[in-house]
Formats: C-alpha cells, sequence, structure tokens
C-alpha cells in the first residue's frame, strides 16, 4: 500500500481503532532506488518517519525488507536497472552480480532500521527475510547470505523471520537456518492443516499466519475479487481459536500510483490496475467496510453486556453499535463468537461474550466525508506523434528494450522506414511485444496488438517508403514466478511478410518527469497547423487532454475524492504533477481513480490526461470527466 505522507498518522489511527497491536509494513527496493545510487528517504519516501510515527501512536511493526517483496509491484518491488544494467542477471539466487547490488541496498536500509528496532526503543519487534521465497529458486546459499546480512547489520539479537505458503516444498525452500519460518494462507485452506505444515519446521514457537487474505489481487478485464464478511470473520476466528498469531494481507487498501502496479502471467498475461483495494476491511480510501466491526468483535472483549440488532448484512453503517448483523436463522451456525441470544423480547436481543482481547477504547471509525467538484471540462493539447517530434529520440539497427534505453515504466514510440514494396495486406509481426502496441502507417492507426490477448499479429497496408509507429506501453512487470525478468518494449525483431524491420527510431515519452513533460507539452501549438487540429487519431485517442478544476478558498481543506472517465477508454492520469496511475474503465473492473484530497489544494487544480484509445470529444459539452464522491471497482469486465 502507498500512502501520501500527511495521512500515515490517519492511517495508523485506524488501525488501532480495530483491534491491531502491530502493523506490517512492506519496503520497496524500486520506491527507495528508483535509478542506481539515487536514494530517496524524503516525504512520501521517508520510512523512519512513517516508523516513528507509529510508535508515537503506540503501533509495533513488523518489517518486510525483502529484497524480493512482490505485493503486486512491478517486478515484485525490484528496480528495473538491475535488468538495464545486467541483462543475464539471476534473481533471487546467489549470483554474485545480483548479491553484489542487494548488499549495497542492505548496507544503505537496514543501518536505518536499526536503531528502531524494539530492543533499542522501537518499534520494530521482527524483520521478514525475503517473501514466500518457497516458490523461488530454492538457492539456499542465497538464503543464508541474506541471514547474515541482516544479522550483521541489525545485531544478533533481531527476531528474522521467513514466510511461505502451503505445501512442505514451499515451506523446505523458504526455511532457512536459525530464522523462524511463519506459514501463510487465506479462506481456502484448512488452520489445523496449515499449522500442522509449520509444525514440521519449528516444533516450538508460536504459530503464525503471517498472510491471512481478507480479500484478493485484481486483474484488468477480470472481475473485482470479493469475499464473504461472515466467511473471513469465521476464518480470522478459526485461526485465533488456535491461540495463533495473524497477520491481515492486506487489512487497509492501497493504491498503486503512477506506473508500480506490477503483473502476472499464468496462462496468459495479467496486468494489475491502479487499485489495490483487495476487498480489504478498510476501503483504499481510508473507510471502513462492513468487514471492519466483524473483525474487531471476533478479538473483541466487551466490558459488560452489548446490545445488537440485527437484519440484512448491507444495512449496516459504520458508527452503528452492531457487532453482528446475521439474520437470526444463522445465529446458530455462529455460536462459537460467544452469542447469547435472548428471543423473547420484541427484538431479538444478542450479547456477545468475552473471546481474545480488549476492544480498544472510542468510538468506530466513520467514513471520511469526500468531495463532489463536478464536472472537469477537458480540452486537447496535442497528439502524441507531434509531442515525439519535440522529443529526443534514440537510434539503432534493431530495436532496444525499455531497459536498454533506460525506462522504468510507461511509453516509448518506436519508428521506421518500410522501404519496399508489399503485398496488400501484409502480415506485421510482433512477437516479443510487452506489453501493448498502438500501430499507426502514415500517422494513421491501423490497429492495436496486445500481450494480454496473446494478439501478436495484425495484418496491415502499407506502400514503399511509408512511415510504421509503435507506440508501445508496459503494462506493468511481471511481479512473482520464474518470469519476473520481464523485460518491456520489443524485445524481439518486428516483421512484415518476410522481411525482417531495421533502422529504428525509439522516442521515450517523459511520463514521469513532469517538468519536462508540461515544458515540451507547451511547444505542441507552435506545431499545430491551424485551425487546431491537436488530435492523435479521429476518435481522440493518442491525444494529450488538460483541465482545471476549482475548489473554494474557504474549504478547511480539500478532500478525498475520486475521478470518472465516462467515455473515456484507456490512458494515464494526473493531478497537480501527481501521476494518479493507469485508468481502463471499459474493461474494468475499475472504474474510478482515487485521488487523494492531500495531493489536491484550494483555488485552482490542474488536471492531465493521456488518452491511447478514444475520447468522448466529438463535442466540446461531452469533454469531461467527473469528480464524485463514491469510488467504482467493481465494473463489468468482458469476462
Amino acid at each position: 500500500m502507498v500512502v501520501v505522507a500527511v495521512e500515515v498518522r490517519e492511517k495508523i489511527r485506524i488501525l488501532l481503532s480495530s483491534f491491531s497491536l502491530m502493523t506490517h509494513r512492506v519496503v520497496e527496493w524500486a520506491f527507495h532506488e528508483p535509478e542506481p545510487g539515487q536514494y530517496r528517504f524524503s516525504g512520501d519516501q521517508d520510512l523512519e518517519q512513517y516508523l516513528r510515527t507509529a510508535y508515537e501512536e503506540d503501533l509495533l511493526v513488523i518489517l518486510r525488507v525483502g529484497p524480493y517483496i512482490c505485493a503486486e509491484r512491478d517486478m515484485g518491488g525490484f528496480p528495473y536497472w538491475l535488468l538495464k544494467l545486467h541483462p543475464d542477471i539471476q534473481l533471487r539466487t546467489s549470483d554474485p552480480v545480483f548479491l553484489k547490488h542487494v548488499d549495497t541496498w542492505l548496507s544503505v536500509l537496514l543501518p536505518r532500521i536499526r536503531p528502531l528496532l524494539y530492543e533499542n526503543g522501537g518499534p520494530i519487534i521482527s524483520v521478514q527475510v525475503e517473501n514466500e521465497y518457497g516458490g523461488g529458486p530454492c538457492d539456499f546459499q542465497y538464503t543464508a547470505h541474506l541471514r547474515d546480512q541482516f544479522r550483521h547489520y541489525l545485531g544478533p539479537s533481531v527476531v528474522l523471520f521467513t514466510v511461505d505458503s502451503s505445501g512442505s516444498h514451499n515451506l523446505r525452500c523458504g526455511k532457512i537456518p536459525e530464522v523462524y519460518a511463519t506459514v501463510d494462507f487465506g479462506l481456502d485452506a484448512d488452520p489445523k492443516h496449515m499449522f500442522e505444515q509449520q509444525r514440521l519446521f519449528e516444533p516450538e514457537g508460536p504459530l503464525v499466519n503471517s498472510e491471512f487474505y481478507p480479500g484478493w489481487i485484481d486483474h484488468w478485464g477480470e472481475p473485482h475479487h470479493k469475499t464473504d464478511p461472515e466467511l473471513l470473520a469465521n476464518g480470522l476466528d478459526a485461526i485465533l481459536a488456535f491461540n495463533a498469531s495473524v497477520n491481515m494481507y492486506v487489512f487497509h487498501g492501497g493504491t498503486s500510483f503512477g506506473f508500480t502496479a506490477g503483473s502476472n502471467i499464468g496462462a496468459k498475461f495479467q496486468s494489475c490496475p491502479t487499485s489495490y483495494d483487495y476487498d480489504a476491511p478498510v476501503s483504499e480510501a481510508g473507510d471502513p467496510t462492513i468487514k471492519y466491526p466483524l473483525l474487531r468483535e471476533v478479538i473483541g472483549n466487551v466490558s459488560g453486556p452489548q446490545v445488537l440488532a440485527w437484519g440484512r448484512v448491507g444495512s449496516w453503517e459504520a458508527g452503528q453499535q452492531l457487532t453482528k448483523v446475521l439474520p437470526i436463522g444463522e445465529v446458530q451456525r455462529n455460536m462459537r463468537f460467544g452469542f447469547h441470544v435472548d428471543t423473547t423480547a420484541a427484538i431479538p436481543r444478542v450479547t456477545m461474550l468475552s473471546h481474545y482481547l480488549p476492544l480498544p477504547p472510542g468510538q468506530l471509525p466513520t467514513p471520511s466525508a469526500k468531495g463532489v467538484y463536478g464536472a472537469v471540462q477537458m480540452r486537447a493539447e496535442g497528439g502524441v506523434m507531434s509531442w515525439s517530434s519535440l522529443l529526443p529520440s534514440h537510434s539503432s539497427p534493431w530495436p532496444l528494450t525499455f531497459e536498454q534505453l533506460g525506462v522504468p515504466s510507461g511509453i516509448v514510440v518506436y519508428s521506421t522506414t518500410i522501404p519496399y514494396r508489399s503485398p496488400d495486406p501484409v502480415r506485421l509481426s510482433l512477437p516479443g511485444l510487452h506489453d501493448r502496441a498502438y500501430v499507426l502507417v502514415d500517422n494513421r492507426l491501423a490497429g492495436v496488438v496486445a500481450r494480454e490477448g496473446d494478439l501478436y499479429t495484425l495484418p496491415i497496408s502499407t506502400r514503399p517508403n511509408a512511415t510504421l509507429d509503435l507506440v508501445v506501453e508496459s503494462q506493468g512487470r511481471i511481479s512473482v514466478g520464474p518470469r519476473l525478468k520481464d523485460f518491456k518494449g520489443l524485445t524481439a525483431n518486428v516483421t512484415l511478410g518476410h522481411h525482417m524491420l531495421k533502422n529504428w527510431k525509439m522516442t521515450i515519452l517523459p511520463l514521469t518527469n513532469t517538468t519536462f513533460l508540461r515544458a515540451t507539452l507547451a511547444q505542441l501549438p507552435q506545431l499545430l497547423p491551424q485551425p487546431l487540429t491537436p488530435l492523435g487519431t479521429p476518435a481522440g485517442g493518442l491525444t494529450i487532454y488538460s483541465g482545471t478544476f476549482h475548489i473554494p478558498n474557504q474549504d478547511p481543506h480539500p478532500l478525498d475524492t475520486f475521478l470518472k472517465l465516462d467515455g473515456w477508454t484507456k490512458g494515464v492520469a494526473w493531478v497537480n504533477d501527481f501521476c494518479l496511475g493507469r485508468y481502463w474503465p471499459g474493461m474494468g473492473p475499475q472504474v474510478t481513480l482515487y485521488v487523494p484530497g492531500a495531493i489536491l489544494q484550494r483555488g485552482v487544480n490542474e488536471l492531465l490526461l493521456l488518452e491511447l484509445e478514444a475520447a468522448p470529444c466529438h463535442t466540446s459539452y461531452t469533454c469531461n470527466v467527473m469528480l464524485q464522491d463514491q469510488h467504482l471497482i467493481d465494473g463489468p469486465t468482458p469476462l
């Protein structure tokens, strides 16, 4: 989860209001070292301030420092430049090249952590080594090396642990001598069986589920994952009944702002959306869901009798004094929660008996107010191809990958000239496309090829000396499994018919450098013919749009809001130079983008869109977006 720095204390207090004694914080290498030797630990990247805030709020911390973290992040949290510097690097192994960079990173990170260990008066009670390594290469020399580095920098008494999923093979490969082994599992697993697996490798010590899943990850084009709140509450109670410790992953949903969302691959390539809501007990925007009070009461002791009302699950609203919201007929199946039911009263009265821990004092948190800032009028600033003509380019006989070009993510325009006459139509083949390409012949859109649908060929019509442009988008590197080395862009040569295309020019769109982005966009009007014709395609795709909206000066502070893009298709959004991330409402399930109030300002705010496919801008009246108070992450999908 990525949280804007000013919101950290608020998020921590939501955890404390539930039943949380501690938080599990993930440290992402790429977030803190985006380029070799460029370390960032200030602002939103101030890890130590986060840990100090947790200490001030009496919240303990479990720290996952990797170096591999997964978390559905781009390349599992590894920085892209490992592939740039060493294309043959063997990640998550004892490869000396890999270990050299890991050791350098740990020599910077771990000394920052040591003063904040519990034994030194800080909040960190334990540190996780690697992550679910049982599903990795099973290189014991690598994991032992990590253990020794952690001990060297953090001291001999720090509590180190590992976590692995079910199966003795995973635990065998993930277990590190002198490091405590824990397990992770969700509602589909039997806690008794899982803890028996843990006991095979840890005969003594606490039973621990280090990742108990209240929901699951989403992918573009697939239905939003949801879990039943009652089943989740039952599952938590079943774990606690073993006197086990449990960490919920994730308790608070989050957002993969910018281009940080990763992807997965199994039977097909699956890119992850911007939202990391996870159907968590606390939503992406920090609001308690129906799961929140149910889980709270599973754990909590109640001081004195507490009367519960009964009704539909969907009828609960945050702040009501309800611990359960089941129909009366469900009571007998949930007696493990310690209910006493008095059905003699006109309205059935249910008292919950003492259970595991005292509930925190105070009222349940309620959903925060959200901003309704209304419609934002957008206007086209210019097309991608016009914009790219203002940018520096790189030339090579053969196409270069994003990594070879020094591009962590985003979009690169690959251009070449077709020097010969071809049949009509002729097959264009991009066998190494990672991940999606918009194909233009003489500045006219010929079609789309996409890794997501295993569509790597396209019939096109050409002429001698025609210009071929491929606008190639990275949709996030694979975050888990043996294919972590997920090079982006054109990773293999392009063929047209039986001919291999050569002499490429590659232009990087500066999507992660907003200062340069704005400077070059400001030059676009000088290139456009009159009257103004800024569109990249007739449908309004491959075009940059801008707009402004106003927040009244008398407002105490801007509120969180959600960007709804009706009629827009696929692209990237920025507010006040902060990249909200990718949008793709037509593919779903995510329809709106979360806009944190912390990035807004009273007065004028600026919105920028890079629309890749089609926009609702046939008239000025329809060329708008909406800032509303409802988040839509469960929209329709093709599947």
